[in-house]
């Protein structure tokens, strides 16, 4: 497992954040909560993200496809605590772009999580709007 950076592991370095709370159903049989409840609360976090952009998002016709997603567990996370998914973003293409999250209980990190997304159209990959990139420019992640 790769070491998470410093500015992932801190909830200032995101511009977004949505709170979420965990569900009894989540937990597994050692009592945490487990890696594919994580991944749905990450899922909902970045949906809450995509949906705070101030901007149209996309023309008729295209539309946004996740190329992949990469998780890190760091340390376990519990029910019924809160989780915090802090977001922004990490990376910005020409037609794609990374979102990175961070799942925090009580102010400690607890999985880290980097989204690749693409913006297509009938045609495969399509350059970003600019008025889509200066949103990203806005909401990215605070790096040292």
């Amino acid at each position: 497992m790769p070491k998470p950076q410093s500015w992932q592991l801190n909830p200032a370095s995101y511009p977004f954040n949505h709170r979420t709370e965990t569900r009894f159903a989540d937990l597994d049989l050692l009592g945490h909560i487990n890696n594919v409840s994580m991944a749905g609360l990450f899922e909902h976090g970045r949906g809450m993200f995509n949906h705070a952009i101030e901007v149209e998002r996309r023309a008729p016709g295209q539309r946004w496809l996740i190329v992949s997603v990469a998780i890190e567990y760091i340390a376990e996370a519990h029910f019924p605590e809160h989780v915090e998914i802090a977001s922004g973003i990490l990376r910005i293409g020409r037609s794609s772009w990374d979102i990175a999250s961070a799942a925090f209980q009580g102010g400690e990190c607890k999985a880290t999580c980097i989204t690749t997304i693409v913006l297509t159209d009938a045609n495969g990959p399509t350059p970003l709007p600019q008025e889509l990139r200066a949103e990203f420019e806005r909401l990215h992640v605070k790096l040292p």
